[in-house]
């Protein structure tokens, strides 16, 4: 039963003359059990929602009202500034107006600011052979090594090993997830290692007993969930940084064109350590779970800070959510989750801080670029497959 207060925020909300605080409560109240379907069927009958009854696609301009009440307060709402009332407004505004004049809308897009073409680059597999192959991510196949030999399956969007090398020595396959994929991968010891966008990740197909399983991330970011083995430890090598684990759950972010290497702990334990030319692994950083250990490359150095880590993992679900985020960080994932080019010749505006939860599975660039558009005036073009930030 919704209340007079709720209706009263939400006709606020949809007559663009909500508060911060107000829309602060609509959001949380939506977002609990049956709320939504509450939201739909007041709006269905509120008086602007009426006038579009008879459009038939009135059913997704109710959609777009709960994703854009949810999207005031998580996508791009920059922290100096004292309110969302206005850009509220703008986008409740637009979006009707979007869907009343829906094709001549999305012609003059078209025409403006050209199309975005993605190029959908290969997952690749490199055996131990030194053969590669190609992953087709719907594919459900075994592995076979040059012998004959099953190592593994492909199941969709995830290798299995099975562990049946007899081999006494380790054999390598790599796998390259390119930028606008992720991948998944389940280690002979039932290790689950998630790979997000533009990684590469070199692992035996079988441990050896009584050795340490080491692996080496070479690149991108990879949620590790790993089998609890006491009398083998699990170690990551990414270059100049070590993690090593008995079992545990942690993100890991080792882009090479970024300055810090990261290690985010959900549970278990992780200690990171610095591999010099001595190989001297002393001194290292211990993190507890909801901690962030960071790798800066320059000063070679370790820190670490308590974290939300569910902002760092988000990726697996599909989402990528920036906190106090600047646009020049927001333009590198963008560029790795859609495979995309952005130039950005705004100077001022590549160290502003914004807020902002993106659905990379659901929504397109062009629509997370509308967004900025629509908000905060962001100009942008499409010239030769690139999207230049003016």
């Amino acid at each position: 039963m919704i209340t007079s207060h709720i209706e009263n925020l939400i006709h606020k909300y949809v007559t663009r003359s909500s508060d911060t605080n107000d829309i602060d409560e609509l959001a949380q109240w939506v977002n609990e059990s049956n709320n939504e379907n509450i939201f739909k069927s007041y709006v269905r009958t509120h008086y602007i929602i009426t006038k579009s009854m008879n459009n038939p696609s009135s059913d997704k301009i109710t959609k777009e009202l709960i994703k854009k009440i949810r999207k005031d307060k998580s996508i791009l709402n920059r922290f100096n500034f004292k309110s969302v009332l206005k850009y509220a407004a703008v986008i409740l505004l637009t979006l009707f107006l979007g869907y009343f004049f829906k094709d001549d809308f999305e012609g003059r897009f078209n025409d403006e600011r050209g199309k975005i073409v993605v190029d959908h680059e290969s997952i690749t597999l490199k055996l131990g052979d030194g053969s590669v192959k190609i992953i087709n991510e719907s594919s459900i196949i075994e592995i076979v090594d040059k012998k004959g030999n099953v190592i593994g399956s492909q199941k969709g969007k995830r290798l299995v090993y099975n562990g049946t090398n007899e081999s006494n020595k380790l054999v390598y396959n790599e796998l390259k997830v390119p930028y606008g994929k992720r991948f998944d991968i389940t280690l002979s010891d039932g290790t689950n290692v998630f790979l997000n966008a533009g990684t590469s990740i070199k692992y035996p197909i079988k441990f050896l007993p009584g050795k340490t399983r080491q692996v080496y991330l070479n690149g991108g970011e990879a949620f590790f969930d790993v089998t609890k083995d006491t009398n083998r430890p699990f170690k990551i090598n990414a270059q100049e940084l070590n993690v090593e684990v008995l079992g545990t759950k942690f993100n890991m972010t080792v882009y090479p064109e970024d300055v810090n290497y990261e290690v985010v702990l959900v549970e278990g334990s992780v200690k990171m350590n610095l591999e010099d030319v001595l190989n001297n692994e002393q001194e290292g950083l211990v993190l507890r779970p909801s901690f962030k250990g960071s790798f800066n490359k320059d000063s070679k150095s370790i820190s670490s800070k308590r974290v939300n880590t569910s902002i760092y993992t988000s990726w697996m679900d599909g989402n990528i959510v920036f906190r106090n985020a600047t646009f020049n960080n927001i333009i590198r994932k963008l560029e790795r989750h859609y495979n995309v080019t952005i130039i950005n010749n705004n100077m001022q505006l590549s160290q502003e801080f914004f807020n902002a939860t993106i659905e990379v599975d659901k929504e397109t660039i062009e629509e997370v670029l509308n967004y900025f558009n629509k908000v905060y005036q962001i100009e942008y073009s499409i010239v030769n497959n690139k999207i230049i930030i003016n």
